[in-house]
Parts: C-alpha cells; sequence; structure tokens
C-alpha cells in the first residue's frame, strides 16, 4: 500500500518543510518492511480562481488525481473527528494495508479547505481540533501521525502508548 499525502499548497522553505520531510522521510523507511513500499508527499497548486466554491473544486479535482481505484482517501478538514487516537489510526491503516487496498492518500485542503466531493468520498475524515492551525504545521502532524501509526505497528519504541 502506498502512503500519500496530498496538500494544496506549497511549503516554503523552513522549519515546517524540514520537519515534514523528516516524517515522510521516517515513514518511507520504516513502512517498506510492513508492506507500504512508499510515502510521497505531493503538492497541488493553489486555485486561482476567483470565487473559494470554485477554487475547492478545482482544488479537489486535482487531489483526486492521486487516489487510485480502490484507494482509500482520508481527510483532514476542521469538521473531521478529533478522538481517534494513534492506535486507533493505526489499526485502520493495518486494515487498508491486509484488505489490499492500492494506497492510502491523505488529503489536507488550502485556505477555503476541502471541497464537499472530497469530504463524501473520504473514508475517514479527521481534525487535528477546535482551533485554527497554520497549514505547514497541519501537514507535520499529519505525516508525524503517518509515521506513528507505522511506529505502533512495528511494535517501535516511538510510541510508547499510555501509561498504565
Amino acid at each position: 500500500m502506498r502512503l500519500i499525502l496530498a496538500a494544496v499548497g506549497r511549503l516554503k522553505a523552513g522549519p515546517e518543510r524540514e520537519l515534514a520531510s523528516r516524517y515522510r522521510d521516517r515513514a518511507a523507511q520504516l513502512g517498506r518492511g510492513l508492506g507500504f513500499p512508499s510515502c510521497d508527499n505531493v503538492e497541488i497548486p493553489e486555485s486561482r480562481a476567483r470565487r473559494a466554491p470554485d477554487r475547492c473544486a478545482e482544488e479537489a479535482a486535482a487531489l483526486a488525481t492521486y487516489l487510485p481505484s480502490g484507494g482509500v482517501l482520508v481527510a483532514y478538514d476542521e469538521r473531521g473527528r478529533a478522538d481517534l487516537g494513534s492506535e486507533a489510526l493505526a489499526e485502520r491503516v493495518a486494515g487498508w494495508r491486509d484488505a489490499a487496498r492500492p494506497a492510502l492518500v491523505v488529503t489536507i485542503g488550502g485556505p477555503d479547505g476541502l471541497d464537499a466531493s472530497i469530504r463524501t468520498r473520504a473514508e475517514l475524515i479527521l481534525s487535528f481540533g477546535a482551533a485554527t492551525l497554520p497549514h505547514g504545521l497541519v501537514r507535520v502532524l499529519a505525516l508525524e501521525q503517518l509515521y506513528r501509526s507505522l511506529t505502533i505497528l512495528a511494535g517501535h519504541p516511538y510510541h510508547r502508548g499510555e501509561a498504565g
């Protein structure tokens, strides 16, 4: 199962880009031994349409090109679930892998958010909470959660779970 983070917008050089690259590289390296041959970070250009709904629709069309037939779409959106823990996410990722799904595509919208067509197609819609976060930070957090999911599946000590 390929892992793909597809986000609208381009991260500028700086700490967010460096952290995103670090977590992508870690996920790619660890994932190879777990049935995840690649982890890609794809940047979709922001639409230049005049109206927000048109921008969202154009960006959704571009994001959808990265979802292969039978692939899993997970969306980060302000209306998403904020109550899914890392272990539960790792279980879902493992289930999708074990079901021989070809790809897990995690999407992050642009400044106007995600089009309803993406939210409708998504098998899971997540949020990092009610606060509005910088786009670059959301990308870092999404990649970190992918990496954390893989460490959980590998039994790696990066994720120590809840203290009992």
